[in-house]
């Protein structure tokens, strides 16, 4: 919270509104106050599973794998932008502050966010949380497989680790269809051969 206060104070940021993008569990349990939502891609990032979590969808023992951004000149992640007004943005920063950087590892960043929408011409800046190779928690790249073994093990206080792939991919699907995230569905497809009772799982997420 101190570091976002200062990028306020410095004037990196606007007062109001404020945007967030998410691009990981943020985009359907974003758990803050907002005043609108949009779908949209960032630039020059590409989503990868090489985060690790200890907390949320692990633990020390088993630590799961969670999303982060790697620099890609030529990626795109899509995802969810939040608009936060007055009183909302302190208390959905300082929840998102201990929710992703301090339990999570995640530094802030701000970028260049492009709603689908066609009616919005101009990119809107929004900050991200982003898992940087130097934080300890940091897994880096394995193969889809491996991913997908370690994902299938794992669960913390927030759920299986099963439940956070799953919803990701089926947000990419309904909400953002003309998009092919080769990463994201090639771990699905590993998990789904690695466990042949996946259908059973997605029953009980469908019904939760």
């Amino acid at each position: 919270m101190m570091m976002m206060m200062k990028m306020f104070a410095e004037g990196a940021l606007p007062t109001s509104p404020l945007w967030v993008f998410g691009y990981g569990s943020l985009v359907w349990r974003p758990g803050f106050e907002f005043t609108s939502s949009k779908v949209g891609y960032i630039r020059g990032y590409t989503r990868r599973f090489w985060q690790g979590d200890t907390f949320h969808r692990g633990s020390e023992k088993m630590p799961g794998r969670v999303v982060t951004l790697e620099e890609d000149h030529n990626g795109c992640t899509w995802g969810v932008a939040y608009e936060l007004r007055g009183d909302q943005i302190a208390a959905s920063l300082k929840y998102l502050d201990m929710r992703e950087a301090v339990l999570g590892g995640y530094v802030t960043k701000l970028v260049k966010f492009y709603p689908q929408e066609k009616e919005t011409q101009e990119p809107i800046w929004a900050l991200v949380y982003i898992a940087t190779p130097q934080n300890p928690s940091y897994l880096g790249p394995a193969s889809e497989e491996d991913i997908a073994a370690q994902i299938i093990v794992s669960s913390g206080c927030a759920g299986h680790n099963i439940e956070y792939l799953l919803r990701l991919a089926d947000f990419m699907r309904y909400c953002c269809p003309q998009v092919e995230d080769e990463h994201l569905f090639s771990i699905e497809a590993a998990l789904v051969s690695i466990l042949p009772c996946l259908y059973h799982v997605e029953e009980t997420l469908v019904e939760g």
